[in-house]
């Protein structure tokens, strides 16, 4: 998969893991993810899936921190970005998947280790992550797989993560972290 990175996610990374500062990068997370995949979404869909996307991907940020166990941080949060592919594909809603879905297993297998270590399946993208109650129900779309129509996914990275820096550049795999990060002035905007 393609992400990018920079000093933001950075900042974020070391926000989620800190007292009182991560709950409200975790909610700041949780928001800015759930727009930008409802703007993928067909409009007549979007209202429908918000609890649900707001509830995934709440439970997607403890798999982050869990994920840092094993990866650097491009790494880290593609495996939630691939989680949420997994559940797009299940919903059927393949307009708002970042990578084709003949690409599914590729994606798992990649990161197979840290999902079969947390119960973590393309069909049960969650997991143990999955919060006690479960999250929200929202209407599927399953006549999408018949022939899926992938707008905004991008073939062809599944072997790896590609990551785009801020210059425009596309490495293999990530950056390293920069010294002097400050998350409170990216999470906070102080």
């Amino acid at each position: 998969m393609k992400i990018r990175q920079n000093v933001t996610h950075f900042a974020f990374k070391q926000a989620l893991t800190a007292p009182v500062l991560g709950d409200v990068a975790r909610g700041k997370l949780v928001d800015m993810h759930t727009d930008i995949f409802l703007e993928k979404a067909d409009a007549d869909h979007r209202e429908a899936r918000r609890e649900h996307l707001d509830d995934f991907f709440a439970a997607t940020m403890d798999a982050y921190v869990a994920a840092l166990d094993y990866y650097p941080e491009a790494k880290a949060r593609e495996i939630t970005h691939v989680q949420a592919n997994f559940d797009f594909y299940n919903h059927g809603w393949t307009e708002m998947m970042e990578f084709p879905t003949d690409e599914l297993d590729a994606h798992y297998d990649r990161y197979a280790e840290f999902f079969e270590d947390h119960g973590v399946t393309i069909d049960d993208p969650l997991g143990e992550f999955a919060p006690p109650g479960g999250v929200a129900d929202a209407p599927s779309t399953p006549e999408q797989l018949d022939d899926p129509e992938h707008p905004y996914a991008e073939g062809g990275f599944a072997d790896d993560v590609y990551v785009e820096t801020a210059d425009g550049d596309v490495v293999v795999g990530g950056q390293d972290e920069p010294e002097d990060v400050d998350p409170e002035e990216h999470v906070t905007g102080e």
